[in-house]
């Protein structure tokens, strides 16, 4: 099962390309590394950054259990791991330090580079949260096999996207990501959420997170994007990951949304 997967920096052909190109994913498992950095000549690097001021080899990523280490081979340059689903919150790696842990499940790697930053983003999907009741007085810890963060934005979304459902107990049609970014705008930490993001959200908790399989084999989903979100309400529901109790989470109907225009960037 794969524990880490690394989302490609774009290359140059890419950003002049489709701006519907999907991204270049890098599926890591239990104990595999992947090292990072400019690269030589006829040896280019699994993560390549292609900056004169990236080092030829930067450092290494490590996919240890659920979560993964970050090692620095640099002598001179920290590097920044950012959380992208907190405020600000981020981890240093110093010059040398071999390692580190990362506890985020979504993150992005940023060096320092010639032309301001370079980076590339790292998802630990198969994060554990242990069911309400688990401690160390009730013994061993019961974990959900899906594995979702309540605090995350991803699972605001499932919340939104399940809630017709859960009011009214009927086949009352979703909503789609216009009306859940209208949802949950009011919500400090979605007032810049997007409809691409929504999107986002809903693929990765698609095929990452509860690992539907709602896609054509040509890979193609177009006509599979309303089969996607029932697949996934469905199983939401069925097996109690959203609940009632959930509803919480979202803004109250009366609370006013914010002004700021959704637009096309991905916010997560």
């Amino acid at each position: 099962m794969d524990t880490v997967i690394v989302q490609l920096p774009d290359d140059a052909s890419s950003r002049l390309g489709a701006s519907h190109r999907k991204p270049r994913l890098l599926h890591m498992g239990p104990g595999e590394t992947r090292d990072f950095g400019r690269g030589t000549p006829g040896s280019a690097l699994p993560i390549t950054l292609p900056d004169p001021g990236v080092s030829r080899h930067a450092g290494r990523i490590e996919a240890a259990g659920d979560f993964w280490r970050l090692s620095n081979f640099s002598v001179t340059s920290t590097y920044v791991v950012e959380n992208l689903e907190g405020a600000g919150e981020h981890v240093k790696v110093a010059p040398g330090h071999l390692g580190a842990p990362i506890p985020f499940e979504f993150s992005r790697v940023v060096l320092p580079a010639l032309d301001g930053t370079v980076g590339f983003k790292v998802f630990a999907p198969q994060h554990a949260y242990a069911q309400g009741g688990a401690g160390p007085d009730h013994g061993e810890r019961t974990v959900s096999p899906f594995s979702l963060d309540v605090t995350s934005k991803y699972f605001l979304v499932l919340v939104a996207l399940c809630e017709p459902r859960l009011r009214t107990s009927s086949g009352v049609a979703l909503p789609g990501a216009g009306e859940i970014v209208e949802r949950l705008r009011p919500l400090e930490s979605c007032r810049d959420l997007t409809r691409s993001a929504v999107n986002y959200h809903i693929d990765y908790l698609t095929t990452t997170k509860l690992r539907l399989r709602t896609t054509d084999e040509d890979g193609t989903e177009g006509a599979r994007v309303g089969a996607k979100r029932e697949d996934l309400v469905t199983i939401a529901l069925r097996f109690d990951l959203v609940r009632e109790e959930h509803l919480a989470l979202l803004p109250s109907r009366t609370a006013r949304p914010s002004r700021s225009a959704a637009g096309s960037t991905v916010s997560r």
